[in-house]
């Protein structure tokens, strides 16, 4: 399982430790997260967690070559759009067919009223940098078909945030 933008290490500690019988390999643009990732693995003593990799996932090469799965918490709104994108197409590349990318955070959607917390969260990030914000579901949906994935589930979760699963074509 990778993990795209594991932050500061503490979910895929988390999940390593929830799934055992799962390898998984983080991975994070900055250098201080890859030192964040490998701190909090090490406290962990978890033997399924790989050292982490310096990926950035706008990029077009990977420093990995497949996957079994895909993990992305909260990266899609807080970084540019082309991130999501080269998000996209890198799970398109590394995954075998009909596996999984699983994003999760918060998305605006058509016909749902978004949560004024959500709406504040997003102007909060817009402030901070103008490429960055809560995305459209249907502009995520959208782009996953053009990378050569399908939508399979969408899920609410806790704090107004939701689970996507989309899977490779």
């Amino acid at each position: 399982m990778l993990e795209v933008a594991s932050g500061s290490g503490e979910h895929i500690v988390h999940f390593a430790a929830t799934f055992p019988a799962l390898d998984w390999q983080p991975s994070d643009p900055d250098p201080a997260g890859l030192v964040s990732i490998a701190a909090w693995s090490a406290e962990a003593g978890l033997a399924n967690i790989a050292p982490p990799l310096a990926l950035d996932a706008a990029a077009d090469d990977w420093p990995i070559d497949r996957a079994d799965a895909i993990l992305c918490i909260n990266m899609v709104h807080i970084s540019p759009w082309a991130a999501t994108l080269g998000l996209l197409a890198g799970a398109a590349r590394l995954l075998p067919g009909g596996a999984p990318l699983i994003l999760y955070g918060p998305y605006i959607e058509p016909d749902v009223p978004t949560a004024d917390s959500n709406l504040a969260f997003d102007a909060s990030l817009r402030m901070r940098d103008p490429t960055w914000g809560l995305r459209q579901i249907d502009d995520v949906k959208a782009a996953a078909v053009a990378a050569g994935l399908t939508f399979a589930e969408r899920r609410a979760m806790p704090a107004n945030n939701l689970m996507l699963l989309l899977r490779r074509t």
